[in-house]
């Protein structure tokens, strides 16, 4: 199942996508998507709305340094336990909005990950349970100003801008998540090419590290980490982060 929430010609809804790409509806769910959702009945062809991120979530748990070539081409090693930091929810957007670069950095970076979206409350999670917690997964685009990140020895700042979490284009269910192949392009041009099998901590691993810190609420998102490749932003290009059975999330790139 793939849960989306829309702008539609009378408000917001979340809704689940269904059909063939080109002629997908999206059909309405009443109050929230998580559980078993039931519907409204209401429907509207995709094309005559607009995707936003998929979920607002109360936090987003990042994880560094999680790919061994990318721990490498930072020129750092790669992390016995996981690594994380959060990112404000005012820097969620959805597929198609614009990364805005701060006029503060000089380089602004993409970097593409898979990300959990967490299905309900819940704290100290075994690994072997994790499934149990997990509602499905999305793209995410962990957008990081990397001037600030090395000039303040902590990644707050650098992470934390708006904008600089895109989200989407949906929420697929149902996906086996430990062997997906992921690439970012930037203006059609493959700048990171890898598989989720290459994740040092894996999403058990980080299910049950994260909530052994804190209480998860459903709709909160973990980024698993981003593989080799990152780079630069500009304005006026476009970023695009495809996981194999998740779709692809397209951001385009503007000075704030």
């Amino acid at each position: 199942m793939r849960i989306a929430r829309i702008a539609h010609p009378e408000g917001v809804a979340f809704v689940t996508v269904e059909g063939d790409e080109g002629a997908e509806v999206a059909v309405e769910v009443a109050e929230h998507p998580f559980g078993t959702p039931t519907f409204t009945g209401r429907r509207w062809p995709l094309a005559d709305t607009r995707l936003l991120a998929p979920i607002l979530p109360s936090k987003i748990l990042c994880v560094g340094k999680n790919y061994a070539d990318h721990a490498r081409e930072m020129g750092q090693e790669a992390p016995a336990t996981p690594v994380i930091f959060m990112k404000p929810s005012t820097s969620v957007i959805g597929p198609g909005a614009a990364i805005k670069l701060p006029a503060e950095s000089s380089r602004v970076d993409y970097e593409g990950e898979l990300a959990v979206v967490i299905g309900m409350p819940c704290r100290d999670v075994p690994a072997a349970k994790a499934a149990d917690v997990i509602l499905g997964y999305t793209i995410a685009n962990d957008v990081t100003a990397r001037d600030q990140q090395q000039a303040d020895g902590q990644w707050t700042r650098a992470k934390g801008h708006d904008t600089f979490c895109p989200l989407g284009p949906w929420i697929t269910t149902g996906v086996q998540a430990a062997d997906l192949s992921i690439r970012t392009t930037l203006d059609g041009e493959v700048k990171q090419d890898s598989r989720t099998s290459q994740l040092i901590h894996d999403i058990p691993t980080l299910v049950e590290w994260v909530s052994r810190v804190m209480t998860l609420l459903p709709g909160d998102v973990i980024l698993t980490g981003t593989p080799a490749g990152v780079g630069p932003l500009t304005a006026g290009q476009s970023v695009s982060v495809t996981i194999e059975g998740l779709g692809t999330l397209t951001n385009t790139v503007a000075n704030r």
